[in-house]
């Protein structure tokens, strides 16, 4: 069995993740951390929880006694906090899935422009999660450095156009709606239910943090520097992620070839639904589950492919994607605890 703790196991992310690894086969549950909650059951701070788990929380000021008990580790820490631990974890021997943003990107200088912290340790080897992207080599890894929500949707709709050399490096718009559990577990007027109920807004327009982790991957994929233009929105829904992708066509780019390099990059995924031309994933089709559901639209008029991007943000955006490195890491199938439709209606 492998031995699976928890950083940070009271956040959206952490639950949610806490909810998979019950069901997992190969998975025994061994220490889960709270800094706020210390000393409480967790089924006391999630009452949903009761019967399934009842182990007690504890702070994470022992990482030689966590390390001890686990085979892996999950951090779902702030930025800037999991800098803190992963190394002295890594140095005990146990394998590290960061849910956070401090090992995503590979520039120290761009992290610390847009996180506005001092990297401790940017020397570390991480692997960027994503495994319909980057499989091989996460199956090496020692640390994951799980994908954010806005990143994951918005990657994977843009990239097989990219590799494929179908659309132009520049315009690419990415318009991205999210439910509001994506804004973490805390107080926040912007997340209070009067606030979101009814409502829908645009928030750090050109400044979200997630733009250069997008920008990093696609800049992989298309094998040259590529920026984006990206705005997020705040939706009045828990959860889910809807990004809507623009990219303008090369001269000769057919809906017969897009619809080719996205068989090509995904034909064989499980989590990636490829529902065609013309289709319109919704995030009420995706919720709960690990999928992330493609369609893409050529508007003829403007020369431009429309790619919708569907996911669940703590799924394939956080706890699920986690789960499926996780598998990839130990040998497993990547589908063990995760092969379940959407929670519907």
């Amino acid at each position: 069995m492998i031995r699976a703790s928890i950083i940070g196991a009271t956040g959206y992310a952490g639950v949610d993740l806490l909810r998979l690894l019950l069901n997992h086969r190969e998975v025994s549950l061994a220490v889960l951390t709270s800094e706020s909650y210390a000393g409480q059951p967790i089924s006391q701070v999630y009452p949903h929880l009761r019967g399934h788990v009842d182990k007690v929380l504890i702070k994470m000021d022992n990482i030689e006694l966590i390390a001890a008990e686990s085979d892996v580790v999950f951090v779902a820490l702030p930025h800037g906090h999991a800098m803190n631990v992963v190394p002295k974890f890594l140095a005990a021997g146990v394998k590290v899935i960061d849910f956070g943003a401090d090992y995503r990107l590979h520039d120290r200088a761009v992290y610390e422009q847009w996180y506005k912290v001092t990297h401790t340790s940017p020397q570390l080897p991480a692997v960027y999660g994503l495994p319909e992207l980057h499989r091989e080599a996460i199956k090496q890894a020692a640390l994951v450095a799980n994908p954010g929500c806005y990143t994951t949707a918005s990657i994977l709709a843009v990239a097989p156009l990219l590799r494929a050399g179908l659309a132009e490096h520049d315009p690419i718009i990415v318009d991205a709606k999210s439910g509001v559990s994506g804004a973490g577990r805390g107080l926040s007027l912007n997340a209070h239910y009067p606030e979101t109920t009814e409502n829908v807004k645009a928030y750090n327009i050109g400044g979200h943090r997630h733009t250069p982790e997008i920008e990093q991957e696609l800049s992989l994929a298309a094998g040259a520097e590529i920026t984006i233009s990206f705005t997020p929105h705040l939706m009045p829904m828990s959860r889910g992620i809807l990004a809507t992708c623009y990219l303008r066509l090369k001269a000769g780019a057919t809906i017969e070839q897009i619809t080719a390099a996205y068989q090509q990059a995904y034909g064989n995924e499980f989590f990636v639904r490829l529902l065609g031309a013309g289709q319109y994933p919704a995030t009420k089709y995706v919720r709960g589950t690990n999928h992330c559901d493609l369609a893409w639209h050529v508007d003829a008029r403007t020369n431009h492919v429309v790619v919708v991007s569907a996911i669940d943000n703590l799924m394939k955006g956080a706890a699920g994607q986690a789960l499926q490195n996780m598998n990839i890491l130990f040998g497993l199938p990547e589908t063990e605890g995760l092969r379940f439709p959407a929670l519907y209606p």
